[in-house]
């Protein structure tokens, strides 16, 4: 009896969890379960985000060992549940693998996660803390578990801090304030966020992402000013600005700030912190968004900032203010003759080229104009306050101040579109829609390649030609990368497309998660960049999300995807006579409708590898051959690929020695490169055998 009831008393003993509140102005702990009578577990924080169909739980735990000689931390782990009895498989994070063991007196935090259904509330989940146990029937016993109080929330309030661990430091982050102007289309929400450095050593901020989640769940990503490369040491506060748009119609109550950090091994968002926003306030200027009247010889206009952005270009930085130039009276008025510049705190004076981006002589009444005004700084500038002085010019030697524009030094990010979404340019005479397709790596020993696929289709009314864009890449960390873009020089029909291939180089193992494609307006001494035109800056810009790389390989050589082409190769021979040796084949090359491009420098390599290792060779077609061209022969099938179906192409290869090796050929191996810039991306192989004609 004595024996049953001390049973019973420990059972009570492991299994139950005292509420703790960490120290400080950290969050509340979530509960603690003991390992002995020094030693138990915290749980600290429990978070969940959206995921695909479903959502992610993150578990942050802390193991502490009180007693007088090492725990083995991985003698121990949790389990996950909900309160109907609902099992989820919880893992630790890879880069927990190296916490093996917590030294007397110390403490170890720990890292799980889990995918729950979509309809899972934090209230529903139970937390169980377990460790092996021999003596037990599984090897295992449960030392105790925790459930997520009714009350509990991983949202800070706006006016408390949260507290984050970067590696072995922690930091504290709090929302300093939300400001937030409104144009036609967009809310444009600037979050001034504050990290401390509370620990004892300096620390790196990671690349961390950055959202507005909305009540209903809607994600849109925010822009960090000064994030990159910041370093804070210990005792030490830095502010970042995060900036972003958010369309109208979405409701500006309630939002919150979501921080979130990439697992590369995992392709997950682990998020790292949630905060809900205060109330926004207004600009003090109240500028951006704002129309203003100026009087001219020609008449009354109204001219109205709708963004202001700082934009890369090569070692430059980019000052771009959008302008909306209406005319509000009965007639049409002429255009006019309009220069600026940007002010910086007063003091640094940066001319600026207006750029008109519609093809048009005249403002109707009741409509508008957009204009963009852009001039360059170094990329290294700071500044707490811009003007952008809007003037007319009377003559060659006279202007006229006639709208002055002010701001703060934060400035709008860019304007985000999600991979189904379509960017129209509603510029008249160059309407266009750009849509992101698919993206690509290509590769060699040394370097890599990417190249995005954007689909450009025109809509106006007549041919025209696709405006060419200019292009960056943006990784995570706000890495930029110079594109270039395959210009399409020939007209498109009305509500035709055409395919820009845009590409920039990159390091050997430079992640393209979570990068973004910037595109702008191409401008060349304040005008639109002309066909053949070399840009000197840009404006309008706009972002996209990309895909992931497409990496399938096809294991036949039928069908294969080279958008827009689709190229087969079959009924495949070998031979060897009089020591030449000949492959012959049929093959196939199709388009998908009639999609102008530019593919120059585009190769496809068939590359041919005997499986004995006797013979191996390439050969090599430009992609730009594939389409007919006007004046060639029909000899001209002998040595390109075309459009169409051909019989009997053949390589021809001489080797003195491969008679005398031909009863060692076996089996051979063929495969297809999409080469460009020296880099290759394979798209298909296929094994066969040797003097055996394929299907």
């Amino acid at each position: 009896m004595k024996l049953a009831a001390l049973a019973f008393s420990i059972s009570l003993t492991l299994s139950t969890v005292t509420p703790a509140i960490a120290d400080g102005e950290g969050s509340a702990i979530i509960g603690k379960v003991s390992i002995s009578e020094q030693s138990y577990f915290e749980l600290k924080q429990i978070h969940l985000t959206a995921s695909q169909n479903s959502k992610l739980a993150v578990i942050n735990v802390s193991l502490h060992n009180g007693g007088s000689s090492a725990l083995k931390a991985i003698d121990y782990w949790i389990r996950l549940k909900n309160k109907a009895g609902s099992q989820f498989s919880a893992r630790p994070l890879p880069s927990d693998k190296d916490k093996t063991s917590v030294a007397p007196g110390s403490s170890v935090d720990l890292t799980f996660y889990a995918n729950v259904n979509e309809n899972t509330q934090l209230q529903d989940l139970v937390v169980q803390f377990m460790n092996w146990d021999l003596n037990r029937p599984k090897f295992e016993r449960m030392l105790g578990e925790v459930y997520v109080p009714a009350a509990y929330t991983d949202v800070t309030p706006p006016q408390e801090g949260s507290i984050f661990r970067v590696g072995e430091t922690e930091v504290k982050a709090s929302i300093k304030k939300l400001v937030s102007n409104k144009n036609e289309k967009y809310h444009v929400p600037a979050v001034y966020l504050t990290l401390e450095n509370i620990g004892g050593n300096a620390v790196a901020i990671p690349a961390y992402m950055f959202s507005i989640r909305t009540p209903e769940g809607l994600l849109y990503p925010l822009e960090a000013k000064g994030i990159k490369d910041l370093a804070i040491k210990p005792k030490e506060s830095k502010e970042i600005q995060l900036a972003g748009t958010i369309p109208v119609a979405v409701s500006s109550d309630q939002w919150e700030l979501i921080i979130t950090e990439t697992a590369a091994d995992l392709k997950i968002n682990l998020p790292v912190a949630a905060f809900q926003l205060p109330a926004a306030t207004l600009s003090p200027d109240g500028s951006i968004g704002k129309a203003y009247s100026f009087t001219s010889k020609s008449g009354v206009y109204s001219a109205e900032m709708n963004a202001l952005y700082r934009l890369p270009w090569e070692d430059q930085d980019l000052l771009s203010a959008d302008l909306a130039l209406s005319n509000k009276g009965p007639d049409t008025l002429a255009l006019p003759k309009l220069t600026g510049y940007f002010l910086l705190d007063d003091a640094v004076k940066i001319e600026a080229s207006v750029v008109q981006t519609a093809n048009v002589v005249g403002i109707a009444s009741g409509s508008s104009l957009n204009l963009q005004m852009v001039g360059k700084i170094p990329y290294t500038s700071k500044y707490s306050r811009i003007k952008l002085v809007l003037q007319e010019k009377e003559s060659d030697t006279v202007t006229t101040d006639v709208v002055e524009f002010s701001s703060q030094s934060e400035v709008q990010a860019i304007p985000f579109h999600s991979l189904d979404q379509t960017y129209t340019l509603a510029d008249e005479g160059r309407k266009t829609g750009f849509k992101i397709r698919s993206l690509n790596r290509y590769a060699s020993n040394t370097s890599s390649l990417v190249i995005a696929q954007v689909e450009a289709t025109n809509l106006e009314k007549r041919y025209t030609v696709i405006p060419k864009p200019v292009a960056h890449f943006r990784s995570a960390d706000g890495t930029v990368l110079p594109a270039l873009v395959a210009e399409v020089t020939n007209k498109v029909s009305p509500n035709g497309a055409a395919l820009l291939n845009v590409s920039a180089m990159l390091p050997k193992g430079f992640s393209t998660e979570n990068m973004h494609l910037i595109i702008g307006e191409s401008v060349t001494e304040g005008k639109l960049t002309e066909s053949g035109g070399t840009p000197d800056s840009y404006v309008k810009p706009v972002a996209f999300m990309l895909p992931e790389v497409k990496t399938d390989v096809k294991n036949s050589l039928m069908n294969v995807d080279v958008y827009p082409y689709q190229i087969s190769l079959y009924q495949i021979a070998t031979m060897i006579e009089n020591s030449t040796f000949t492959m012959k084949f049929n093959y196939e090359i199709s388009r998908e409708g009639y999609l102008e491009t530019n593919v120059d420098g585009h190769k496809l390599v068939l590359v041919f590898e005997d499986g004995g290792g006797q013979k191996s060779f390439e050969k090599w077609f430009e992609m730009k051959d594939f389409d007919p061209v006007d004046g060639e022969t029909p000899e001209t099938g002998g040595t390109k690929l075309k459009l169409g179906k051909h019989e009997n192409f053949k390589i021809q290869v001489t080797d003195a020695d491969l008679l005398f090796k031909s009863s060692f050929l076996k089996q051979y191996k063929l495969s297809l490169y999409d080469e460009f810039q020296g880099q290759r991306k394979l798209l298909a192989t296929q094994k066969a055998d040797w003097f055996v004609t394929t299907d």
